[in-house]
């Protein structure tokens, strides 16, 4: 078989370090207890995780981030305890287990997040405003912590050597982390030999590296993670891409040189992205921004840099990536996400297999959103992810007739799963098409990521060999007549819909006619609804060139559960950035003559001072305040009601009700709600067995 992508399977020398192919797994965040142990070591489960990645092809592995801080004195590798021994121990197993495979593993070890941190306690460069609650300032750390710091990183990396692992990456000069800060003028105000010049500036990073070589062996890689550009406008505020602004952070003149400072320092790769937490949007890239959003800046570095250069960022198409590596315009292709939606991902690259590769889509959900809220790493397309070998998907003892009645992404995710294990399965859908809903959130250009993964779940419905039936709307009565061993109702939901006067106007459009199939005509449009899909129809409009209000009857907006922060801030400088009003504690009450009337219900804010913002009390509900606006068009969308009316019908403790048709919710818990219950429909017959 002829190798499509010969520069991306070519073999590349890091430092002393080979690594088979140009694919490189970036950091991804492992926390949870069951992932990590107390000494900072991976269990076997999250071990597992990363030797899975290895086992589908990826020729390097980047750990999440090992916090030299976080353990007390003598539980973690960070200094010469007991926990130092036991890390050495315990990592072991992840670094043979990633070594069986022919790749190798680094392990990210860092200091934290300075401002960044959602503990405002926490010590920064100097005395700065703490990005997650600015009311609040992180204080400055001492000359004291950092030489500690700097002894806990050389102990870290020196564990790690010890364990097998082949080299560790220091995070990081990367993402506005404590480091990030320490380098950049905006946040580092000391009068000390770690502020003031550049030079001194970059001691605190170059200190470090120089510690673990020391300890380590010059031959003992060490990369270094980069953020080429900051992407700042100020504080908490992030620059969209193609927007013009003046760099509040790093800028490319002075990124050069601090790369070549670095390296001189001794590092010997720099894994590169860009942003910060103030421009979250950046290093974590939601489905709004641009594929391979870094690229540009990251081949701009390489040309002033000697070491080896990774780029990550959306950047998943090995076509594009084979072509930047054979120009000798990057060395590496990185990708985290797209590595859990679908661990066997350079494998299928390596076989051409492209089509069969389950895509990121972009959401956060079951990555970087379930980090931050304490939970195992995961993927909201893949559920397996970060319990592979114990949560997969084996075959079936007997095979089992199988119905499931709705062709969205949850009836596909039930009927895959069951496929897989064996199963005869009907799947029927009621429209001339597979997909239900998500054919209208995929409807966006920027969501080409979840018109791929439609696609790949048609694709497995034909070569799983599932029975696949269009235009046929199942009833009580066909499966009274049709017998089946287990039934899926994946029936999804409706559209909720608004009496209000006016409404029923050919100039209002529902969210999915508007995805789908309308043309919103017309410059002023309201938007009623400022939930997630409403705030993108509007950033969409206002895209447009349109004026845009959106009407939100809830005190704040995007209050979809789980919503990462990066997507979130991204949406509001998109808000910010096409000038969308946003109308809140607010309600359409008529639409007439084109005008939409609104009320709003003013409460007892306080103004900026904290004190009364009016000259007396309104009470809990507020006082309404009524307004008209102009609107050439109304775009609705208030969310869905689920149809599970056949459920209803013909409940039984063989029939199963998942996704939209149980609660809309999200794509997530639609292929997560399957996913459970296809894997476990045994359960349900050794159960009843039981109490026979």
């Amino acid at each position: 078989m002829v190798n499509r992508f010969p520069a991306l399977f070519s073999p590349i020398k890091i430092g002393s370090m080979e690594v088979k192919n140009r694919i490189a797994m970036m950091a991804m965040g492992v926390f949870s207890p069951r992932l990590m142990g107390p000494n900072g070591a991976y269990t076997k489960d999250g071990a597992d995780y990363y030797i899975e990645r290895a086992k589908g092809g990826t020729g390097l592995i980047v750990t999440g981030l090992l916090p030299v801080s976080w353990f007390p004195k003598g539980q973690g590798p960070g200094d010469r305890g007991e926990g130092f021994y036991k890390y050495i121990q315990q990592q072991k197993y992840l670094a043979e287990g990633i070594h069986k495979y022919g790749a190798k593993v680094m392990v990210q070890i860092t200091a934290l997040s300075g401002r960044s941190s959602i503990h405002s306690e926490d010590p920064a460069p100097s005395a700065l405003p703490n990005v997650w609650d600015p009311t609040k300032t992180n204080r400055e750390m001492t000359k004291q912590e950092i030489h500690e710091y700097i002894e806990m990183f050389a102990n870290a990396a020196l564990a790690c050597k010890m364990a097998g692992i082949d080299g560790v990456e220091v995070h990081a000069v990367h993402e506005g982390y404590l480091l990030d800060q320490f380098t950049m003028e905006y946040a580092n105000h000391r009068t000390d030999e770690y502020g003031g010049s550049l030079e001194n500036r970059l001691r605190f990073p170059s200190e470090i590296v120089q510690a673990i070589k020391a300890v380590c062996g010059k031959d003992y890689p060490v990369s270094l993670r980069y953020s080429v550009k900051s992407y700042m406008k100020g504080y908490n505020r992030g620059a969209l891409p193609g927007e013009k602004f003046k760099e509040f952070g790093r800028d490319y003149e002075e990124s050069i040189i601090v790369a070549q400072k670095l390296i001189e320092a001794g590092y010997d790769m720099l894994d590169c992205d860009n942003g910060s937490y103030d421009s979250w949007f950046w290093p974590h890239p939601p489905v709004y921004m641009p594929k391979a959003c870094n690229l540009e800046d990251v081949k701009m570095l390489k040309k002033h840099v000697s070491v080896p250069v990774i780029c990550a960022g959306k950047f998943d198409d090995p076509e594009l990536a084979n072509e930047v590596i054979a120009n000798g315009e990057i060395d590496m292709m990185g990708m985290a996400r797209p590595l859990l939606a679908d661990p066997d991902m350079a494998n299928k690259f390596a076989s051409g297999d492209l089509d069969n590769i389950r895509p990121c889509i972009g959401c956060h959900n079951g990555c970087l959103s379930a980090i931050f809220q304490g939970k195992d790493i995961s993927c909201a397309v893949n559920p397996a992810c970060g319990r592979e070998l114990t949560y997969g998907i084996g075959k079936a003892d007997r095979q089992r007739k199988v119905l499931v009645v709705g062709g969205g992404i949850g009836g596909m995710e039930a009927a895959r799963v069951c496929a897989l294990k064996g199963h005869d399965v009907d799947l029927y859908e009621k429209s001339g098409q597979l997909g239900g809903a998500f054919i209208a959130a995929a409807a966006f250009e920027y969501k080409e990521d979840d018109r791929r993964l439609l696609n790949w779940y048609i694709k497995q419905m034909q070569d799983l060999g599932v029975n696949i039936h269009l235009n046929t709307e199942i009833t009580k009565q066909f499966i009274n007549e049709h017998r089946y061993d287990d039934i899926f109702i994946a029936t999804g939901a409706t559209e909720r819909k608004l009496s209000i006067p006016g409404f029923d106007s050919e100039n209002v459009t529902y969210a999915v006619d508007a995805l789908l199939h309308k043309d919103i005509t017309g410059d002023n449009i309201v938007v009623v609804g400022g939930g997630l899909t409403g705030v993108e129809i509007a950033c969409e409009l206002g895209k447009q060139g349109k004026k845009v209000t959106v009407v939100e009857a809830a005190d704040t907006i995007l209050n979809t559960f789980g919503l990462s922060a990066a997507n979130y801030n991204m949406l509001m400088e998109m808000l910010d950035y096409y000038q969308i009003n946003v109308m809140k504690s607010s309600s359409v009450t008529k639409y007439e003559n084109g005008m939409a009337h609104i009320t709003t219900m003013v409460k007892n804010y306080p103004n900026v001072a904290n004190r009364a913002k009016m000259m007396f009390a309104v009470g809990a509900e507020g006082i309404p305040q009524q307004s008209q606006i102009k609107a050439d068009h109304i775009v609705v969308s208030v969310g869905y009601i689920s149809d599970n009316q056949l459920y209803e019908q013909v409940k039984a403790d063989h029939v199963y009700l998942i996704g939209d048709a149980d609660k809309p919710e999200s794509v997530m818990k639609a292929i997560w709600d399957a996913y459970d219950a296809a894997r476990s429909i045994e359960l349900r017959e050794s159960r009843k067995l039981q109490h026979v």
